[in-house]
Parts: C-alpha cells; structure tokens; sequence
C-alpha cells in the first residue's frame, strides 16, 4: 500500500521533533569534578570545612567551565580546573597533599586527550607546583607516557614548570595526619582521615572531544615509593571520544586491578551502556574485590554522572546549559 505524501510526513514530524529536542538539550560543553571520596558525612565535617571544601570545587568549576564557555578545548579546562584544586589546601593534592611515612610530599597525577588518546603521567614528583601540568608536558613534550621521580622533576624544570620547595606542599592538618597514623597500631587502606584524597576533572568541549585529568597526593603514610591509580592510565584516568572520559578516587590498588576508567569506557563502547550504568556496575565491580571510592564520568552525548560506593565524594558539576551542582554527601540530590 502507497502512504500518501501528507501521511509519510505526518509519521515523520514527531520523530523530526524528538531529534531537534534532543539536539537542543545536549549541551555545548560539559564538566565534572571531584576531590576525593571516603567517610564524607556530615556529622564528621566542621562547617568551615565545608565551606571551605566548597569555595574549592565552585573554583575548580568557575575556572574550567571559563575555558569551555569561551570555545577552549577540554584538555585546556581539565587541566584548569585540576589546578585550581592543586592549589588548595583542603584536598589531598598539591599544596595540602599528605605525608610519606618518611614526612615528604610525594604527588601522582596524569592527564589524557581523548581525541588522540595521547597521555602523559608522573609519579612521586616533589618540588613541581603543579603535577597536572607536569604530566601534559610529559604528553606533548617527550616521547613516553610516565615519567617518575627526581626524573619527572627534572623534566618539568627543563620545560619551565613552575618549582617549589618541597614544604611548600605541606600543612599543620597533614602532618598531624601523619602522626596520628604512626601513633596507631591499624594501619588500614583507608586514609588516617578516612578519605580516598584524589582531585580530578572531565570535560567535553563545544567540538565533542572530551579529556581527562587527576592529580594526588596518594595516602598517608606510603612508603618505598608507593604509587596508586591516578597517574596509571587505563586505572585512575582515561580518556577516548568513542566513549567517555574518566577521572577516579580511591583504594588505588583496587582500581589498578580492576583498570577501573578503562574498564568504564570498554562499557560504553562495546556494551552500549549509559555512563551512569558502566559506573555502577564497575564500582559495584571494584568493591567487590575491596575497592571502595568513586568515578566521574562525561562523554561527547553531553551525559555527565558520578558513581561512588563510598559514603561520600566531593563533586561538582558544570555545564553549558546553566547546570552547575556541588555535592558532599551520599543523599545530596
């Protein structure tokens, strides 16, 4: 039977429209973040903590979501907004990043274009401001991916990174941390303070491309050179266009094993899920080996979502559509 052609249009308008609405809701660009996640409740955090931990993420958000307002790329905005918490004392990254068991600093961080899924990673850098812009220099710079210790500082000051001593990265809260902890008789994979302290960015950018970046100062206590996932990619940080970006927070050892952001993008790639569900499940995933912590995610759809198994996580969220979110708790809606 022929469908005249007023018939076939008919049919036709109302799918017409739904794909003109769903265009007109994606966003432009999107952004999440976090700084950390753990025994983040609030009967155990003071109100000028709070306050404090919340003037950092809307900063983190301000800056990145500038870059992306303005046409910048997503590299440019995770790598903003990751700073902005390195800087910070009230996450456990750069300056406020917690103590070795030997009273050092010693900081992780990656970062990961997904356009190319180029990255580049340090580890147990020391006297480098800020690691994220370490690692982008570790991309774009040499030939590797990871560079380590005295080696990665010494790269960084060769690309003219910003130096410092290492106490700049210090602070009374961290070194009391640290006594407490050598005063126990428990060392557990919980930090002393009972958070997984880790700062990371996602981004998409107005060109679908999306990056990712993290940056830590690992637990307290560490000790022989201990290195989580945030500066492993595939565990801690990952990014690719035909799927997602991922930053992580946690038990390091866990999302190592699990290849944590890695294994989130395989999901959506292969098995179609929505970023929600391939977090959920690989969360659900990780705690089932002992894993606790969590995961931002976005990806060139525009979705944005977090997924932590932890009482916990700070996070934040930003997008072109004038969504801008900052959470703590696991009832925050």
């Amino acid at each position: 039977m022929r469908l005249l052609p007023f018939v076939i249009a008919a049919l036709l308008t109302p799918l017409a429209a739904q794909a003109q609405n769903q265009a007109a809701q994606k966003p432009r660009w999107t952004l999440v973040i976090h700084g950390g996640a753990g025994t983040i409740e609030r009967d155990r955090i003071t109100p000028e903590q709070e306050a404090g931990v919340r003037a950092g993420l809307e900063a983190a958000l301000a800056a990145g979501s500038k870059v992306l307002d303005a046409g910048g790329d997503a590299l440019d905005a995770v790598q903003a907004a990751v700073q902005v918490l390195e800087d910070d004392p009230h996450f456990n990254a750069g300056r406020g990043a917690v103590f070795t068991w030997d009273g050092r600093n010693e900081l992780d961080a990656a970062i990961m274009d997904g356009r190319t899924r180029a990255a580049g990673a340090v580890a147990g850098v020391t006297t480098t401001r800020h690691p994220v812009a370490a690692a982008r220099a570790v991309m774009e710079k040499s030939q590797h991916v990871m560079l380590s210790g005295a080696g990665a500082d010494e790269f960084a000051r060769s690309q003219g990174l910003e130096q410092v001593p290492n106490s700049w990265f210090a602070t009374p809260t961290r070194r009391e941390q640290l006594d407490k902890l050598k005063a126990s008789e428990k060392l557990g994979w919980y930090d002393v303070d009972r958070k997984y302290g880790t700062v990371g960015a996602v981004a998409m950018d107005a060109n679908g491309h999306v990056a990712a970046a993290t940056s830590t100062g690992g637990l307290t206590g560490k000790r022989w050179g201990r290195i989580g996932d945030a500066p492993i990619i595939g565990a801690g940080t990952y990014a690719d266009d035909r799927a997602c970006a991922v930053s992580a927070t946690g038990a390091g050892e866990y999302f190592i094993r699990e290849g944590v952001a890695h294994e989130i993008c395989a999901r959506v790639r292969f098995k179609d899920d929505s970023l929600k569900a391939a977090a959920d499940t690989v969360m659900a995933e990780t705690l089932a080996l002992g894993g606790a912590g969590g995961v931002i995610v976005t990806g060139p759809s525009g979705e944005m979502a977090w997924s932590f198994n932890t009482p916990g996580m700070y996070r934040g969220r930003a997008s072109s559509n004038g969504e801008r979110i900052v959470a703590f708790y696991g009832d925050d809606k």
